[in-house]
């Protein structure tokens, strides 16, 4: 069993940055690479800290991890010392732990039992110990393709390669089935390729995971967009089941404020695409901000990107903008008690390394030069407040304008859905009012055959809910194909009914 006394013995302990000076200079990942055995002494130190609660949260659906991953398990795992074993138990649930732990905000860590009092040390470092639990599994060759001994001579087609698709490929191939991804970009990962920054995750990592589908048996196409390279007609024919992970990536724009037409103004994702490809060896950026002052609306993580590429492309200045308040630095027992998930101040590496955030703010108008470029902004004190009806509303607290230089602006304010794509008009799949695919509590979408999963069908979520919807649905088509299924399934909250759109 666990140490009981381990949380009253160490403290929490995060894994150390590179210095800041060092990591502005390049796009590598953030965390310093230790030697593994100073790495992997202080993991199982932190490890030790697990209480094996009694009802452990942190690997809860509702409140904890969406995967269920057997958190108390691979702790004391670790603890002893036990990393192969403690991979078996990790990957059980999770086929991409090293993403997670890279990229997951770590809903588990709130949900921890030490999360209640301050006096406790602080949540398990979870995300740490998850990460070097996959990174340890790769270097010590304990991650191996796991090829299915018998085929069931289905074929299922997925389109989209993201970490749901990703998720949902690898369960359904392991199952025997012959699983074609089909991907519109040139490479392959979806906004784990050209959306998450390389300091972020560095995409060796994803071309690793990638090298072991493949070796499993997973066909890729890359450079195919469905329903106009290959017809629904033609998928229809050549497969017996087909999964939407399409993804969510139609940006929430501001098209009210006065001069969103201006040059230099773009959508978040239209700067943090170009910025990968750069890194990936595609050439110069198209939309860069070297010698500018950046304005990043939105104070999410997309926000966070955003601000960590300016800043490493040699932005002269950064400063992100929040309607709302700054959120206090603990979570408050009654506005978010434990174990939901705390409204708190988050700070990203990339806040740590320049720059400014500014919060009750919004935008007044863009201005721009005669020719047309932003060249300021315009800046008012807000408060966001709701309307009779519960609409939002950002009222201005005086007619007091500060102006700030603005040469590049960048809209990170959520989403808004699936994009609009001619494959599902031909599937004859409409989108909900939020933007999303609906389905069944069996993941089948309105069109018979057709599943759904990831944002496409939750919205722009988690890499956490990605892979367990992914996983989900692997369950659903393996029992529409055969009739029955063994693929573990997570549990989570159940589909919104096929009535609403």
């Amino acid at each position: 069993m666990a140490d009981p006394q381990g949380f009253l013995k160490y403290t929490r302990s995060d894994a150390p940055k590179r210095p800041k000076p060092e990591r502005l200079q390049d796009w590598n990942e953030v965390y310093l690479r230790e030697e593994p055995a100073e790495r992997n002494a202080a993991v199982r130190t932190q490890a030790t800290r697990c209480m094996d609660c009694g009802i452990p949260f942190c690997h809860s659906g509702t409140a904890g991890c969406p995967l269920g991953n057997l958190i108390p398990e691979w702790n004391d795992l670790v603890r002893r010392g036990d990393w192969e074993l403690a991979s078996d138990r990790l990957h059980a649930t999770n086929n991409f732990p090293e993403f997670t732990g890279r990229l997951c905000p770590a809903p588990c860590e709130a949900a921890c039992v030490l999360a209640i009092s301050h006096d406790a040390g602080g949540a398990v470092a979870i995300k740490r110990v998850e990460e070097t639990i996959a990174d340890v599994s790769w270097e010590n060759g304990y991650v191996q393709p796991a090829q299915a001994t018998v085929s069931s001579g289905k074929r299922v087609a997925i389109v989209g390669s993201g970490p749901a698709g990703l998720a949902a490929a690898q369960q359904l191939t392991r199952a025997g089935h012959e699983v074609v991804v089909y991907e519109r970009d040139d490479r392959l990962g979806g906004l784990l390729r050209y959306g998450i920054p390389e300091f972020k995750m560095e995409k060796k990592v994803l071309d690793r995971r990638l090298s072991q589908l493949r070796r499993e048996g997973t066909k890729f196409v890359t450079g195919c967009e469905v329903g106009v390279d290959i017809t629904v007609e033609e998928l229809r024919a050549e497969f017996d089941s087909v999964v939407l992970a399409v993804g969510a990536l139609r940006g929430r724009d501001d098209k009210t404020t006065p001069g969103r037409e201006l040059k230099g103004v773009h959508l978040a994702m239209d700067h943090l695409v170009p910025a990968n490809r750069a890194v990936e060896g595609d050439g110069p950026s198209a939309i860069s901000a070297e010698g500018k002052h950046v304005i990043v609306i939105g104070g999410g993580d997309t926000g966070a990107d955003c601000y960590g590429t300016a800043t490493r492309q040699g932005a002269l200045s950064v400063t992100q903008l929040d309607q709302y308040p700054m959120p206090p630095s603990v979570r408050d027992d009654d506005r978010s008690p434990w174990p939901v998930w705390p409204h708190i101040l988050r700070t990203y590496p990339a806040h740590e390394e320049a720059g400014e955030r500014r919060f009750t703010v919004a935008v007044k108008r863009f201005v721009g030069d005669d020719d047309g470029h932003v060249r300021f902004i315009e800046l008012q004190q807000v408060r966001v407040e709701k309307d009779s009806s519960g609409r939002r509303r950002v009222v201005p607290l005086s007619d007091e304008i500060e102006v700030l230089p603005a040469d590049m602006v960048l809209l990170a304010i959520g989403f808004e859905g699936v994009e609009h794509m001619r494959l599902l008009d031909d599937l004859g799949i409409s989108l909900t009012q939020r933007g999303t695919i609906s389905c069944g509590s069996d993941w089948q979408t309105t069109a018979p055959g057709v599943f759904v999963c990831g944002d496409a069908h939750r919205g722009a979520s988690l890499v956490v809910w990605a892979i367990a919807e992914g996983r989900s649905v692997a369950n659903a088509v393996d029992s529409f194909l055969t009739g029955s299924s063994n693929l573990p399934s997570p549990v989570i909250p159940n589909q919104l009914p096929l009535a609403v759109v």
